[in-house]
């Protein structure tokens, strides 16, 4: 009997020491996070100082894209962040917020490729019609093309609500419960939506981005001047489809967590970690610090911060 007790106790410890290692993973997972966090904010920060007190970057397409980019970006770690918390230490919010809160950050989740594909068009349009640059890319023209992305990005959130409605009764819209999107699943019609779309965007999304950068090499051959600003921006095309392949890898996750969720107690966290939120923290170094006119005032402001401190 005191064997049996003994060995009782030895088990529940185990037990207790295996969820405080876990519990511990899981904060230093969350600290990484926020570490990493920080760190796209502080560039963040800067990029936008520069951008709204410089007249001419504020006045260049390529710039104004690439801006409004990180915004949505920001946006969509934000919501991410919030609902990877409230999934972790199962938090309850009311169907209406979570619908919102999911709406959102899925509309910026596909907005993200959308900005890839006219910023390759831009690029387009600067080499292979560089008389008409001026005239086809103008800040105005940008601000459509950003709302224009974001009504494809919001359109079928809004199918798939109108899909949820007509099948749930009103009360479950007065319910609560860990907020995610399978909670707000409710009929194969809108994961089949979903999927139509997801494969949809990213494949006319990468034909764009293909088809750009062949233009431009090709382009890129035949001229004898400017031949290094052309194929500077095939290079900043072949970034957009590295970026494009990284936001490719989330559509992974579905399957990781669910046949190795049970091996890995905080794989939700570490899928979006590397596989949401990488692509989204490269940004700023993949098109900012590598921009020569941005880098040289990020340099600037950055040595003005650490003055100030």
């Amino acid at each position: 009997m005191a064997n049996s007790t003994a060995l009782h106790s030895n088990i529940t410890q185990v037990s207790v020491d295996s969820n405080k290692n876990i519990e511990s993973l899981r904060m230093a997972y969350l600290i990484l996070l926020v570490l990493c966090f920080c760190i796209f904010l502080y560039f963040l920060t800067i990029i936008l100082s520069v951008y709204f007190t410089t007249a001419h970057i504020r006045e260049n397409t390529r710039y104004v894209l690439f801006v409004y980019m990180l915004i949505n970006d920001t946006l969509y770690l934000v919501l991410g962040f919030f609902l990877v918390v409230f999934n972790i230490y199962v938090i309850n919010l009311p169907v209406p917020l979570c619908i919102v809160l999911v709406i959102l950050s899925l509309t910026s989740f596909m907005a993200t490729p959308y900005y890839l594909a006219v910023m390759s068009l831009e690029r387009y349009v600067a080499i292979c019609y560089p008389l008409r640059h001026a005239q086809l890319c103008t800040p105005q023209r940008s601000h459509a093309a950003i709302a224009i992305i974001w009504a494809v990005g919001f359109s079928p959130c809004v199918a798939d609500f109108i899909a949820l409605s007509s099948s749930v009764e009103t009360k479950y819209f007065s319910l609560s419960g860990i907020c995610g999107r399978p909670m707000l699943i409710k009929t194969p019609m809108q994961n089949n939506m979903r999927y139509i779309t997801i494969i949809f965007s990213f494949t006319m999304v990468g034909l764009i981005i293909v088809y750009t950068y062949i233009r431009i090499m090709l382009i890129a051959r035949k001229l004898s001047s400017n031949k290094s600003s052309a194929f500077k921006a095939g290079k900043t095309v072949i970034l957009h489809a590295f970026q494009l392949l990284l936001c490719m890898s989330a559509f992974t996750s579905h399957f990781t967590e669910t046949y190795l969720k049970d091996y890995f107690a905080f794989f939700p966290i570490t899928n979006f970690l590397l596989l949401m939120c990488l692509p989204r923290f490269l940004s700023p170094f993949i098109y900012g610090i590598r921009d020569e006119v941005l880098r040289k005032y990020i340099i600037k402001w950055h040595s003005f911060a650490i003055t100030l401190g």
